[in-house]
């Protein structure tokens, strides 16, 4: 029996004419065949620094309640972070609680390329070709962030994070914030800082609206929890359906 080929990314066929496309760029800690982790990097493994706990089940849950297409990152954000443009500092983050990430602490050129073709590359190509072959008017990535970051609590459940299309940020927020959950605008991160990278790239390529949710991860681990804001935004697709 042959090897299973590696792939990049993950694929949720959904309905190609659902109003809204879901994508999740930390969804996985996973590292291909090629890569194995260091030793010194293992007390990252299983953390918020590897990947964004409860992302992936939360972008799977969105698709089939909306029978929508997605794509899933097969790869861990240490390894290359598909949130982040070519030349940020952080597409291969060196430092993560205050010590090095040793298996990031000096990326050649030639081990840059690799990780770049084998990873960040057909992500984007896929997350390209998935965009042109839908007709949905919103691209809404998903994301979680810790409840702690370095020593200071975060009380916010919710973030709605937006660069360019603001509005839409806006309609979100609100319906979530009816269900009862706290909701911020551009917190914990803000999406104009270069932050929801990865939605914004494809959206703006193809003439599309585009959104990010970070959900906090103590919530979204939970299934009840996910279940809820699913729900509360299924009863609101107008969010997604109307025009700008």
């Amino acid at each position: 029996m042959g090897e299973t080929k590696y792939s990049a990314y993950e694929l949720v066929e959904g309905n190609r004419v659902s109003p809204v496309l879901f994508s999740c760029e930390h969804a996985s800690q996973e590292l291909p065949p090629e890569w194995t982790w260091d030793v010194r990097d293992r007390r990252l493994v299983s953390t918020h620094w590897a990947f964004d706990l409860g992302a992936a089940e939360l972008t799977r849950e969105f698709a089939d309640a909306y029978n929508a297409p997605a794509i899933l990152a097969r790869f861990s954000r240490l390894l290359v972070d598909p949130n982040r443009p070519i030349e940020s500092n952080t597409l291969f983050r060196d430092h993560a609680e205050g010590e090095p990430v040793f298996m990031n602490t000096d990326v050649e050129p030639g081990e840059r390329s690799r990780r770049l073709e084998r990873c960040y590359e057909p992500y984007h190509e896929a997350f390209h070709r998935l965009v042109g072959e839908s007709s949905a008017g919103v691209l809404f990535s998903v994301h979680s962030f810790t409840p702690v970051y370095e020593g200071a609590m975060r009380e916010m459940e919710v973030g709605v994070l937006f660069d360019e299309d603001e509005g839409l940020a806006h309609e979100l927020a609100e319906v979530i914030a009816g269900s009862g959950f706290r909701v911020a605008l551009n917190e914990p991160y803000s999406g104009k800082g270069g932050l929801m990278y990865s939605v914004q790239r494809h959206a703006t390529a193809h003439r599309r609206r585009a959104v990010e949710l970070e959900l906090r991860q103590d919530l979204a681990v939970q299934p009840a929890i996910r279940a809820k804001l699913i729900q509360c935004l299924l009863e609101a697709k107008r969010v997604f359906t109307q025009t700008p």
